[in-house]
């Protein structure tokens, strides 16, 4: 505030425009980044993120083409759209990078990711646990007289609601993959 106790910007009849044409609003997004598969590549791409601070929630790293040693790291990342367009730009910048690709802003995209889930029941929890996973399609990869190992695959809001779900039932342990993600389309 200002001597005059006006809040700044706050007013369209004002001289100057001085509201901030920057949203604030963090939003969560999917890069896919294409690179040289190659030794230290993921370290400086994981460096971009850490050095300035951005954090990762999300992270998975695969070869996609042999003959062409490239591989693909999926990226969610949470930030103010000019914090995504920064990650962006800087990622575009390092040297093995061959292409960056927001698939949150692009088109539609299909986004899925793996987890397994170990639920520890007995009695009426053990039914229960097997009737929640057969309503969210998991299936039970391993069995024994006190548990269960669950493979649940979807979108991370799915896989968040199973283990909301499963939390009371006796979940002991989880493992989730990170998030794969493709654009839609022939493109």
């Amino acid at each position: 505030m200002n001597a005059l106790h006006i809040k700044k910007g706050s007013t369209k009849h004002s001289a100057y425009n001085l509201r901030p044409q920057f949203s604030d609003k963090q939003e969560t997004h999917t890069l896919a980044v294409i690179v040289d598969n190659e030794p230290g590549v993921l370290a400086r791409v994981i460096g971009l993120f850490a050095g300035r601070g951005y954090n990762i929630e999300s992270l998975t790293v695969a070869e996609v083409d042999h003959t062409g040693k490239l591989s693909r790291i999926t990226i969610v990342t949470r930030g103010t759209p000019q914090v995504i367009e920064q990650i962006k730009a800087q990622l575009g910048r390092i040297i093995p990078v061959h292409e960056v690709h927001d698939l949150t802003v692009e088109g539609p995209s299909v986004e899925r990711e793996l987890a397994l889930l170990k639920v520890a029941a007995d009695g009426d929890k053990r039914v229960e646990s097997l009737r929640l996973a057969d309503i969210f399609r998991a299936n039970v990869v391993d069995s024994t007289l006190s548990s269960f190992v669950f493979e649940i695959t979807g979108t991370p809001e799915k896989i968040d609601a199973f283990a909301d779900l499963m939390r009371p039932l006796g979940l002991v342990e989880m493992a989730r993959t990170g998030v794969a993600a493709l654009a839609r389309g022939s493109a």
